[in-house]
């Protein structure tokens, strides 16, 4: 890029920057000196290759998102959080929020998670232990007791069942008075990764994608500011996935979104401001910054050159971050704050949208409340002592993180042509569905866990506490436990609400979604009237099952 151009791209950013709102904050150093907002090459002298790092809140969006950086807005602090019973975890959001946090995101129980209710036999000894249990809308009602969802944005990890569950929580909205066409938070519904890599599905996934179609355009017609599919990378990282892999396992699922959307007819200009993404922040600091930067210009130059996208909010791709659950460990647990923390900054200096930091207990249990404190404190400790929200992009332009962003998106197109291949027609999605027909995600995957193991234990790679450093003067932490009451609480909470409720609406209810199978039309509204008359997310999906089957994955070896 010639000076000319550089000085004409640093106005136009200066022009953005002028006319956005930045936060009432102190933007200087904590010496006293001020910073600028930006810094970039001088005006006059070339810098080659300048158009592939930008300025921020322009194409190719490297540098980020938004002209102001974080002066203008900071990241969200979104805390990851769910236990035991709806009011246990009620209570949890409610010290979150006055603590400081400025969102919701909710872990669902395994029974949940895989479409059971409570006293499902499936469900014996696993309710309330990774997450929250939430068996009907009634449950969506204590979750957010005194948390008014017109105004607070939530977030729920859930993929399989993802659409009964979000229809149980507009119900919850509805209930408070919300309106419905206000609300504001993401949905994961991811499913691509699930078989990819978490291996939390109930059907084939063509229904699957059936379902998060009617999803994509209930949301786009009737609730415009919630995004109906945050695209997850996060879980492929954590089996064992690289940073490249995750990268391009998670953006070729969003290209398959993308698809799935404009197969429907949707314009890619409406539906694709609704996709999210949520990814991994890994120990490894300046790889993961590389991985953001490079996920932002990939993303954008394939909605606008591929797909055809136009509007400026469809190029760019907002994503949420959590810090590595695999980087944790058991021994000497208290180091899991450190990893935590650099885990957190590389996600800020990457440019997330939102962040969740791991507790340092997490690998042994859910967190305590203590341990939920710190790890939100680790948050608010880098937005208001460090400085990092002072400047656009500060590490843009280093010799080291540049040629890492290019290297690992050289690396991730190399993966979509891979992807491609593996279909018959050439597209994302078909090279999706013969990867996971035939097993190549998973072990392309497992080679990389494998590699990576190796290296540990030849001590190649070094964990501290673990290969390295061993020797303590820790004494063993107290961890939260879900006590099994729990479970038998639920179960007969459940059963008085069965009792309580209209049989009879209920039966005609799930008879009308059944129905609605054997069509074309969209499921979304019969499955909301469903969730109004208190049909409990089981029977939901026991209508799917039934109408759909139950998928087993292939056995391999």
């Amino acid at each position: 890029m010639d000076a000319e151009q550089i000085a004409a791209g640093r106005a136009r950013w200066q022009a953005r920057y002028d006319a956005a709102h930045k936060r009432d904050a102190d933007f200087s150093t904590l010496s006293g000196e001020t910073v600028a907002p930006l810094y970039g090459p001088p005006d006059d002298a070339p810098h080659p290759g300048f158009e592939r790092i930008g300025w921020p809140g322009e194409f190719p969006y490297t540098r980020g998102l938004h002209p102001t950086g974080y002066r203008g807005r900071a990241w969200t602090i979104r805390q990851f959080s769910g236990f035991g019973n709806a009011r246990q975890t009620n209570e949890r959001y409610r010290m979150l929020l006055a603590a400081g946090g400025g969102g919701l995101s909710v872990a669902f129980d395994m029974p949940t998670l895989m479409g059971y209710d409570s006293d499902d036999p499936e469900a014996l000894g696993e309710v309330g232990h990774c997450g929250v249990a939430i068996d009907s809308a009634a449950d969506m009602d204590v979750l957010f007791d005194g948390i008014d969802l017109g105004a607070v944005t939530t977030s729920m990890t859930i993929s399989g069942p993802a659409v009964p569950i979000f229809c149980m929580y507009l119900v919850a909205a509805e209930r408070q008075g919300a309106a419905l066409s206000s609300l504001d938070g993401t949905l994961q519904t991811d499913i691509f990764k699930e078989y990819i890599a978490q291996k939390e599905w109930l059907f084939a996934p063509e229904p699957h994608l059936r379902l998060i179609g009617d999803l994509m355009e209930y949301c786009a017609a009737e609730i415009p500011r919630y995004k109906p599919l945050s695209v997850s990378g996060y879980h492929i990282r954590e089996a064992g996935a690289t940073a490249a892999q995750e990268l391009a396992y998670t953006l070729a699922d969003g290209f398959g979104y993308v698809e799935l959307g404009l197969s429907r007819g949707l314009s890619v200009n409406r539906f694709a401001p609704g996709l999210s993404f949520f990814f991994d922040a890994h120990v490894d600091f300046f790889e993961e910054i590389a991985k953001f930067r490079a996920a932002r210009r990939i993303w954008a130059r394939w909605l606008r050159d591929v797909y055809g996208a136009t509007d400026e909010r469809a190029l760019r791709l907002r994503f949420h971050t959590q810090t590595a659950g695999v980087s944790l460990t058991a021994q000497q647990p208290v180091n899991n704050v450190v990893r935590t923390a650099v885990e957190a900054l590389a996600a800020v200096l990457g440019g997330t949208n939102s962040l969740h930091t791991n507790a340092l207990d997490e690998t042994l249990a859910l967190p305590t409340e203590e341990s939920a404190e710190i790890a939100l404190r680790t948050q608010q400790v880098l937005m208001e002592e460090t400085g990092v929200a002072n400047v656009a992009d500060p590490l843009g332009g280093s010799w080291y993180l540049e040629a890492l962003t290019d290297r690992i998106e050289e690396a991730a197109e190399e993966i979509f042509t891979r992807i491609r291949n593996l279909g018959p027609d050439g597209t994302i999605t078909s090279g999706i569905l013969r990867g996971i027909e035939d097993g190549w995600f998973t072990s392309e995957i497992a080679e990389s866990a494998f590699a990576y193991q190796a290296a540990l234990e030849k001590g190649e790679k070094r964990i501290v506490g673990v290969n390295v450093h061993t020797g303590t003067v820790a004494k063993d932490l107290s961890i939260l436990r879900v006590s099994h009451e729990v479970e038998l609480e639920q179960r007969r909470v459940l059963a008085e609400r069965r009792a309580a409720r209209d049989g009879a609406v209920v039966r005609r209810s799930l008879d009308d979604l059944a129905a609605a199978c054997r069509t074309e039309a969209n499921l979304i509204p019969p499955m909301l009237a469903a969730a109004r008359a208190e049909a409990t997310l089981g029977e939901i999906c026991g209508v799917l099952r039934e109408a759909w089957g139950v998928y087993r994955e292939p056995a391999r070896f």
